[in-house]
């Protein structure tokens, strides 16, 4: 990807009015995502410590970097010698910085920002030219460590993973997967297992790339031969996987999950249904190695009365649901290990905030783990494969969540 103009990427629309209010003359930023997923207001780093997002004021739009790990939070505005346009993309990164994905002339560059008195530092870091009509770019979530950064390129036949910050040469081609990808999760600690949504002959289904292997591409999920399985949300330290999948009602995408590793089939929870409503998981709660069932998991509800917060765990028959935050970004938000919910937020009284929800003790209004037996099953385990693997880091290696039948699991 070197020589002709790329496409744009499509401008942003407003968040809904549940989650509209901001500091004076702002607004949070949000954009429609892969399959219609609505995209964070904000990005935050996977320990985190740091947020960022493109604020508002007026009809500017400007990047804006959250800490959030200090005593209060509070914000710094980085913007650039103009504003910047309304499809830019931002990402914090581990140590302060805060990575730009801006588009013109056919090219996607690359920056890290940081604050130096009254003026913003910028480090460029190069560009990436997409030759092919119609190929899109867009940053990935941020990669745990925060020292690199990631970027996929989807074209017309193929879709490449691109280290966009922490190379030693600026952007470095890492993967080239056939077929058009979507998505972007993280399965482990190391940043080596990147999973993605591949879309072939028709079908989307998950795949595992090895970012230590040359890009080695292996099968995740593989629930139903003709349904679309993808992976929405993973958490390393307990394998537990948010899925969308409409094998169990074909042609309509169903909310479900599964453990990385197990040999339990995928379940879709009725409870996890919500009528007339979006139902989107952006937080799972760390920490809860071997418990998967007790993770706290964040929801966003979108509906026609605006956006608010979901909170569930797989051993629960029910949702809580929440009201957000006045200003709250919609779609961001970060679990503690001791299961704390943080939501950021931005009013005009408040600029820069973070509401604190304190989740029940484990087992408080929870059905216990036979409930989660209760759901509606899709199928499949998740196991690691046999042979070798490197000796630093040692990197669990999915393989595909098997058929299984869907009958017999399923509780009204």
């Amino acid at each position: 990807m070197t020589a002709a103009a790329g496409e744009a990427p499509p401008a942003p629309h407003a968040a809904s009015a549940a989650s509209a209010a901001s500091g004076p003359g702002r607004t949070p930023y949000a954009v429609t995502g892969d399959a219609g997923t609505p995209r964070a207001a904000c990005v935050i780093t996977v320990d985190g410590s740091y947020a960022a997002r493109l604020a508002r004021d007026g009809d500017s739009w400007f990047p804006e970097r959250w800490t959030l790990d200090g005593p209060e939070p509070y914000a710094v505005p980085l913007p650039a010698n103009q504003p910047e346009e309304p499809g830019t993309e931002v990402q914090p990164m581990g140590d302060g910085r805060v990575l730009i994905r801006r588009f013109a002339d056919g090219r996607h560059s690359f920056s890290l920002l940081y604050p130096t008195g009254p003026r913003t530092g910028e480090l460029p870091l190069g560009a990436i030219e997409c030759p092919e009509a119609g190929t899109l770019l867009r940053l990935l979530p941020p990669a745990p460590g925060g020292e690199k950064a990631y970027a996929l390129a989807v074209g017309p036949h193929s879709s490449a993973v691109w280290l966009v910050a922490g190379g030693a040469f600026g952007p470095e081609h890492v993967a080239e997967v056939p077929g058009r990808c979507s998505g972007g999760v993280w399965l482990d600690r190391a940043g080596r297992m990147l999973a993605l949504d591949r879309e072939t002959g028709g079908r989307t289904k998950a795949v595992v790339v090895d970012l230590e292997r040359g890009g080695e591409v292996s099968p995740l999920l593989q629930i139903a031969d003709g349904s679309d399985d993808r992976l929405l949300l993973a958490d390393p330290d307990s394998g537990l996987l948010l899925i969308s999948s409409d094998a169990p009602s074909p042609g309509r995408a169903r909310l479900g999950w599964g453990v990385l590793g197990s040999t339990l089939p995928v379940r879709f929870p009725e409870c996890l249904r919500v009528p007339e409503c979006a139902v989107t998981p952006f937080a799972i709660q760390p920490g809860q190695v071997l418990v998967p069932e007790s993770c706290g998991v964040a929801l966003r509800v979108d509906g026609p009365m605006g956006s608010w917060v979901g909170v569930w765990r797989p051993a629960a028959r029910q949702v809580q649901h929440l009201p957000a935050p006045e200003g709250w970004l919609a779609g961001a938000g970060l679990w503690t290990e001791g299961g704390e919910l943080l939501l950021p937020y931005a009013t005009a009284q408040a600029p820069c905030g973070v509401a604190r929800w304190a989740a029940a003790p484990k087992g408080t209004g929870d059905a216990g783990p036979e409930a989660a037996q209760g759901s509606q099953g899709g199928g499949g385990t998740v196991a690691q494969p046999p042979g070798p693997g490197p000796a630093e880091p040692v990197v669990a290696r999915p393989v595909p969540l098997q058929q299984a039948p869907l009958g017999n699991l399923v509780t009204k």
